[in-house]
């Protein structure tokens, strides 16, 4: 069982694309190779594969943490749970019920005016998680740059002290403290680890 995460750049054209296209391809490259692992596509659009769809949902919240370090750019994603039946070279050509999941998830997030959803075989678990999402939202898309910037890199060095993060931010660690909280980032890790043990359940 994989994760597929479909989405695209909001507000795109607020900025020149090579100041956004950095961000999402530092994100996407954490996450594997293109193009078999992820493609960008028309324009401002991508898909990624991840190999663990208990990581999915930690991986979507890296994505946005990249994403709104930028001001007045932010990413729409949906995301797939599900098999992967065939893998081709470009992830573009590969299908499965992940993918499936994913891409009519997707189509749907506009209509809803949602920034992010999920969709797998258990409506029950896809409610359930779908809630927890549009609350996590409330905090996630208020987020600010600076908010962003030390929710992404508390992802990348998930066993630093905020000491050591406000050393590579250079900023004092009470600062560090006071963005984590502003930015809800003890409540999403909690998000996370109650999507993990959910989708155990339901898998």
């Amino acid at each position: 069982m994989i994760a597929v995460i479909t989405g695209d750049i909001v507000h795109s054209r607020v900025l020149p694309a090579d100041r956004w296209m950095n961000p999402l391809k530092t994100a996407l490259q954490r996450m594997g190779r293109t193009p078999g692992d992820w493609e960008i596509f028309r324009g401002d659009s991508f898909q990624v594969k991840i190999a663990e769809a208990a990581e999915a949902f930690e991986q979507a919240v890296y994505i946005k943490a990249c994403l709104k370090t930028l001001k007045k750019i932010d990413v729409r994603m949906a995301i797939g749970i599900g098999e992967i039946d065939y893998a081709a070279e470009r992830i573009s050509e590969s299908n499965g019920s992940a993918f499936s999941f994913s891409g009519s998830r997707y189509e749907r997030l506009k209509k809803d005016k949602q920034l992010l959803a999920i969709q797998s075989a258990w409506p029950e678990f896809d409610e359930e998680m779908n809630l927890y999402f549009k609350l996590g939202l409330i905090a996630m898309n208020a987020w600010t740059p600076k908010s962003a910037e030390v929710v992404k890199l508390a992802l990348e060095h998930p066993d630093a002290s905020q000491q050591a993060l406000g050393e590579k931010l250079h900023i004092r660690q009470h600062a560090v403290s006071k963005r984590l909280k502003t930015a809800y980032f003890h409540e999403i890790r909690e998000l996370d680890r109650w999507f993990r043990k959910r989708l155990k359940q339901f898998s």
